[in-house]
């Protein structure tokens, strides 16, 4: 397949492994990809990183299937099992049913994609995920006319993830994209990072990961996946619709009801660390400004 996006990330770019493996939720956007070290191109990602210690980015981390502390996942995510695990696939399709992770891989190449991220918090960092199109899988199982969206549902264990025992959010997790965004080739079905199996306070053992929207979208954990002619529903959405569309494209002209989006502090840089600039579609504009015209884009944040 021939991919259509530029690389400018490489691995020089890429948050040290050790300051990166607790920081569950410091996933969210990311920009510009390498697809099983076969893409041309070179060159840095925007600022320089300079690191904060070990203890200050492990401790910090969001999961809130497991808590709402920052430091609850790293103490509690241990307990999740995650094999055998299956995903139902449902909704308008030829091929329904449930998948165990293994048929969901099998036949799947897996490519390591280096992905700026972009938190709607407004941190920022980048990863090397490994993983495949989520489009290969859809025409795997075969979309159907009608099907404009895609649905997507988090585990719900709460014997092993503490902070579903508590109505922090309407378990399951939910999310959702238009079909043309999930076939998009820079959408991703992550089952790892840093040649390792994927960790569990990071989703595992399959997660989403779109690189040019707000880290929330990339569903973790996924245990259903739905094809449906209705827009679905999404949990930051349903929760504060103010707050967080359903689009949540990384976007530096609209800001956060209660911080600016204009700027971002990279991972790695220390709490007092100068700000960058953000990028339109976190710096993805070319591969996917194309879905979004003729979309206010304040409007549909």
């Amino acid at each position: 397949m021939a991919h259509r996006w530029t690389n400018d990330l490489t691995r020089d770019d890429v948050t040290p492994k050790a300051l990166y493996l607790n920081r569950r939720q410091w996933m969210a956007g990311a920009g510009a990809m390498l697809g099983a070290g076969a893409l041309g191109g070179r060159a840095r990602a925007q600022g320089d990183m300079e690191l904060n210690s070990f203890e200050d980015i492990t401790s910090y981390n969001n999961f809130y299937e497991f808590g709402t502390g920052k430091t609850d996942p790293s103490n509690y995510a241990h307990a999740l099992t995650t094999s055998p695990w299956s995903i139902e696939i449902d909704g308008l399709v030829d091929n329904p049913g449930t998948y165990s992770f293994e048929d969901i891989v099998e036949g799947q190449t897996i490519e390591e994609r280096i992905y700026r991220l972009r938190c709607v918090e407004a941190w920022s960092m980048v990863i090397p995920w490994h993983g495949f199109e989520l489009a290969d899988l859809l025409t795997r199982v075969g979309v159907q006319e009608g099907a404009r969206f895609v649905a997507f549902e988090t585990l719900v264990r709460p014997e092993e993830m503490p902070g579903q025992r508590r109505a922090i959010l309407d378990w399951p997790y939910r999310e959702g994209l238009r079909l043309d965004e999930a076939m998009n080739p820079l959408t991703i079905l992550a089952t790892g990072l840093y040649g390792e199996a994927m960790p569990n306070q990071n989703g595992a053992p399959i997660r989403l990961v779109v690189p040019w929207k707000y880290g929330f979208k990339s569903i973790k954990s996924i245990v259903r996946i739905s094809l449906t002619e209705e827009q679905p529903e999404a949990t930051w959405n349903m929760q504060n619709p103010r707050e967080y569309g359903f689009y949540s494209n990384v976007n530096p002209n609209v800001d956060h009801p209660r911080w600016s989006q204009a700027s971002e502090r990279r991972v790695g840089g220390g709490l007092f660390s100068s700000r960058i600039p953000t990028r339109m579609f976190n710096g993805y504009e070319e591969e996917v400004a194309h879905m979004y015209e003729g979309m206010d884009l304040s409007e549909y944040f």
